[in-house]
């Protein structure tokens, strides 16, 4: 059965600025995300007493926030 393309609803337009909106609070999420699991690393590293991994999860950190 053909579908008649002139009786379908309009899709609606994505405005831009929503769009930019949307990425920006996703990549907010995703970076405190991250963030949270690295602090979680830090803790365990400082658990462990390993200086090396303490150092480099910091750092780590550093290049986020």
């Amino acid at each position: 059965m053909e579908r008649n393309l002139l009786n379908t609803s309009p899709q609606p337009e994505v405005n831009v600025m929503d769009s930019q909106w949307a990425e920006m609070v996703l990549n907010k999420a995703l970076r405190d995300f991250r963030k949270e699991q690295i602090q979680k690393e830090i803790d365990q590293s400082l658990q462990n007493r390993n200086k090396e991994e303490f150092l480099r999860l910091t750092e780590q950190l550093k290049n986020i926030s």
